[in-house]
């Protein structure tokens, strides 16, 4: 399988609009410190299956050649997860849905017109896309009462996006996490500086340590970083239209 990140930041992405800071000055000029809004692409042998929409979803299908998806998956009700999906207007009809009940009942009221095909999926029951088995499993993103991570495997490789959480992950799930080829996990600000709904740096990096993860990559990153190609020095921060092949 082949993972893309078409998207590494977080809710309001990098360069923050009116931001002059070293990371967002580093993205107006083009650099890899700019980042589009979370959505990664997972290229299975049967087809593609997007994890989120990012609202910047119509420019990363544009840059990356995409003019189909296979599937959706959503990871949970924010705005920064799902908001592109109405790119696909003209594009594509009824595009399969898949997430927990709440999650989609909640979504749809904005995105209904589009008549997607939705697929109630329960936590911890595992479902078939592209030739790829997927499983969600729950994780903690308050004020969200829910919010999901993704396993992923083909064969023997099994991929790991946490999705949106801090460090306070559910034990079933942890154990779901263990020993992972690709861990792809949320943190959003460097150490120091400590959120409700989010891991920082430090909080991630100690987690990959503890599940065992033989590959390890940052994502939904705030521009409170450094420059990207000072602070992958220092952390395994993704970039946008990074490509991994496991």
């Amino acid at each position: 399988m082949k993972i893309v990140l078409l998207g590494t930041g977080d809710a309001v992405g990098t360069p923050k609009i009116g931001c002059r800071c070293p990371a967002c000055l580093d993205a107006l000029d083009g650099g890899a410190s700019r980042r589009l809004r979370f959505s990664i692409l997972v290229e299975g042998p049967e087809g593609k299956v997007l994890i989120d929409t990012s609202p910047d979803l119509r420019w990363q299908m544009i840059s990356n050649r995409l003019d189909h998806v296979d599937a959706v998956i959503w990871t949970h009700g924010h705005y920064d997860h799902y908001a592109g999906f109405g790119d696909f207007h003209r594009v594509q009809n009824h595009v399969p849905v898949y997430g927990l009940k709440a999650t989609l009942d909640y979504i749809l009221q904005y995105l209904g017109f589009l008549k997607p095909s939705r697929h109630d999926v329960r936590l911890f029951q595992s479902f078939t896309l592209c030739g790829l088995e997927f499983l969600l499993f729950p994780v903690t993103h308050p004020p969200l009462k829910e919010s999901v991570g993704v396993l992923i495997r083909e064969n023997d490789k099994k991929v790991i996006i946490s999705g949106d959480t801090n460090e306070h992950i559910p034990s079933q799930s942890l154990e779901i996490m263990q020993d992972a080829d690709l861990l792809i996990v949320d943190a959003i600000v460097p150490p120091g500086i400590n959120l409700a709904k989010h891991m920082n740096s430090e909080q991630a990096s100690e987690l990959a340590r503890n599940l065992g993860a033989k590959k390890t990559v940052f994502t939904h990153i705030s521009h409170l970083f450094p420059p990207h190609d000072q602070a992958i020095k220092t952390w395994p921060l993704g970039k946008d239209g990074m490509e991994i092949e496991i």
